[in-house]
């Protein structure tokens, strides 16, 4: 058994991408205890508030599937609405109790670096022996090594945000999402209600006249700026929103499921906290953005482009707005070149 055990571990670590780390992790404990269910949950911050994001669970009947797929992270259900797994999280410690038909329930906390990130509930004819408690900490604690590795490479150093070379994976995830048929609700979680699609967009944002702040006050300031920046976009968006530095002064944004006004009203808020903001030293600062739709067939790049027409349109036309690449469109500001995917300035 030690010996398939360590190859399952391995096998698990070498993967990147964090759905399928979820779904490794959970295969490796049903393969090594007796269970008669494992579910993975991850915890998301909306604001002030914890909220429960069910990702994977196996049975018995061998079924495995993601159970919360593209939701708005305001409907998932508060951390607080649960008192066992509430209390697991804030004691930083494991739970069992009787589930009531003959079952046992064991929820282990799953820790990130700082603080716990998920929770793993297993439900069991008996109580988990020591032995089997010790494996599975020590599985969660490879688990959290192997989540700072990921951090590290996926963060940028000084923002803390998302770095330019996880966009594209990030970017072909959600738009095979797009493709995908709505999920269905899930009917243990309370407060859950499935909700018609809403399109995703992308967005560019840059900070106007950074080269003279860098020139004029030096890198230092520079770079407190874009942290700055940076912690104001976290206050801006929702919890479920990916924010990226892209480059230099340059940051992306992938807003899932919101409707135009909505993704509008969320970079105006930005550009507004952005502009009211009293930087140090710097004092003043505007920013620029330039956003586009989503669409089930987009690459990447041309997404990006599309922003960047946006963006260019936006600096050049005073700065410190937001432009809409396909309102740019149809009032005849930019046009669009079929075939090929450029967009010009008229």
């Amino acid at each position: 058994m030690a010996n398939s055990l360590l190859n399952g571990v391995a096998a698990t670590t070498t993967h990147r991408d964090r759905d399928e780390l979820d779904r490794a992790v959970a295969r490796l404990f049903f393969q090594f205890l007796q269970t008669h269910s494992i579910t993975m949950l991850r915890l998301v911050l909306d604001g002030t508030i914890k909220r429960v994001e069910h990702r994977v669970q196996m049975t018995q009947q061998g079924e495995e599937r993601e159970l919360t797929d593209v939701v708005r992270r305001s409907s998932l259900p508060a951390l607080a609405d649960f008192p066992r797994w509430h209390e697991c999280v804030a004691l930083v410690k494991i739970v069992a109790f009787d589930a009531g038909d003959g079952r046992r329930t064991t929820i282990f906390p799953i820790c990130g670096e700082s603080d716990v990130v998920g929770i793993l509930v297993l439900e069991t004819d008996a109580p988990l022996s020591t032995r089997e408690e010790d494996l599975v900490q020590g599985i969660l604690g490879i688990l959290r090594n192997h989540l700072a590795l990921l951090d590290y490479g996926e963060l940028d150093t000084l923002t803390g945000l998302l770095n330019r070379k996880t966009f594209e994976s990030c970017f072909e995830k959600l738009r095979e999402r797009l493709i995908r048929p709505a999920p269905k609700v899930v009917q243990h979680l309370p407060e859950n209600r499935s909700q018609e699609a809403q399109p995703s967009w992308l967005a560019l944002i840059d900070i106007d006249h950074f080269k003279a702040i860098n020139d004029g006050f030096g890198h230092l300031f520079g770079d407190e700026v874009l942290l700055l920046v940076s912690r104001l976009m976290r206050r801006s968006f929702r919890s479920g929103d990916l924010l990226f530095r892209f480059g230099g002064e340059e940051f992306l944004v992938l807003l899932e499921q919101a409707s135009e006004p909505g993704a509008q009203m969320a970079l105006e808020r930005l550009r507004s906290m952005v502009e009211g903001y009293t930087f140090p030293q710097v004092c003043r600062l505007t920013i620029s953005v330039g956003y586009t739709r989503i669409n089930p067939k987009d690459v990447a790049t041309l997404c990006v482009e599309r922003a960047d027409a946006a963006l260019y349109y936006a600096k050049s036309h005073g700065r410190n707005n937001v432009r809409s690449c396909e309102a740019l469109v149809a009032a005849g500001e930019i046009k669009r070149k079929i075939g090929d995917g450029e967009i010009e300035l008229f």
